[in-house]
């Protein structure tokens, strides 16, 4: 079932429907990037930038880096690209051969192993549970160089999950592949959107990673489709040749926005404070309706539930949620086509308002069950 599909019918023909299926933010781009926007296109031509992306927002990105992580990457590592989508794409066809695997742990954003199959690659799923906070270890990195792949992807914060790799596990990840010889690919979208411990990124403990990040999540700006690529030097001149002839460039009204982006991080954390009060209500009353398997999220704005004692098949548990209360939700099978009968993912980003009342719409059809 095509949840959001069904979702925006349901609405259009006067539901009243909560949307935790979307995962994006429900605020629009912050105010200094719209503002920076409106005065480009009063003066501004805006036509084709550099293949790589506007020269002032490479250089403001590789301050972003150092002002959060006190990593020096300079803006000739950095690639401004079409969102985090065509970052991916650039990496996967500048670093792999045509048949070869990559590792993705599971569960995980089904867009990686579509993109890799589309491009002609194979994707290596690791299992993960949630007695290692759905994260890969070392021994996954060893595994997946015996088995011919080129490298791993990881995610932290991940996408259904919410849970980062804490501790040591980012460092004991980045050492692994460069021992094994094998590619790192960090995705670092929901950076930013942290609760407890601040997320690391893969740059901080090695050179040869490659981090994925977009303006979509922290920064409140998923319909602008602008990201961003730190990359070893010697892979940037591949990359923009790359994006030459598939992109021709970012588009420009959205590096704009982009720039002026960052002159509205105080508006962004008021956003993210707003995340942060939805999570703790949901981690507080779905437990009392009966959702008590669900591992405190580290970041993003998710919750992955097991609902195994619930039903055996989340798509039709969500389809029945979405029919008998109106709240959408993403079956796990989205995420982990084995195991994910047994899940399904919630997402907070809406209205704390919303939040609150799906709260109230779970815990009531879940007793009446």
């Amino acid at each position: 079932m095509d949840v959001l599909s069904e979702a925006n019918r349901r609405e259009n023909a006067g539901e009243n429907i909560i949307h935790m299926e979307v995962g994006q933010p429900a605020t629009p781009a912050p105010r200094a990037a719209r503002e920076r926007v409106a005065e480009a296109m009063a003066k501004d031509r805006l036509g084709y930038t550099e293949a790589l992306g506007l020269p002032a927002l490479r250089e403001r990105i590789a301050r972003h880096l150092k002002e959060r992580y006190g990593v020096d990457a300079g803006p000739e590592r950095v690639i401004v690209t079409a969102g985090s989508s065509a970052g991916f794409v650039l990496t996967f066809l500048a670093i792999l051969d045509h048949g070869e695997a990559f590792g993705l742990p599971s569960p995980g954003y089904p867009c990686y192993r579509q993109i890799l199959k589309a491009l002609g690659f194979q994707a290596h799923l690791i299992e993960t549970g949630d007695q290692g906070r759905w994260m890969p270890g070392a021994a996954d990195v060893r595994a997946l160089s015996r088995s011919g792949a080129a490298g791993l992807l990881l995610a932290s914060p991940s996408n259904p999950t919410g849970t980062m790799a804490n501790g040591t596990r980012l460092k004991e990840l980045a050492e692994a592949c460069e021992h094994e010889k094998l590619w790192l690919v960090s995705d670092e979208i929901y950076h930013g959107l942290e609760y407890d411990i601040a997320a690391e990124t893969a740059l901080a403990y090695s050179d040869a990673a490659i981090v994925v990040n977009s303006f979509s999540k922290y920064f409140s700006m998923t319909g602008w489709r602008v990201g961003w690529l730190v990359v070893p030097e010697a892979l940037t001149r591949t990359i923009e040749r790359l994006a030459q002839n598939l992109y021709i460039a970012p588009p420009t009204v959205s590096q704009i926005a982009a720039l002026g982006a960052f002159d509205g991080i105080d508006e962004l954390e008021e956003i993210k404070d707003r995340y942060a009060r939805s999570r703790a209500l949901l981690l507080d009353e779905l437990p009392r309706a009966g959702l008590s398997k669900i591992l405190p999220a580290d970041g993003a704005f998710y919750l992955y539930a097991d609902v195994s004692h619930l039903t055996d098949d989340s798509a039709a548990f969500a389809k029945a949620m979405l029919h008998d209360i109106g709240i959408a939700a993403t079956p796990g099978i989205d995420f982990d086509p084995d195991r994910g009968r047994s899940y399904l993912r919630l997402c907070y980003a809406g209205a704390e308002a919303e939040m609150r009342e799906a709260a109230r719409r779970i815990t009531a059809w879940l007793k009446a069950r």
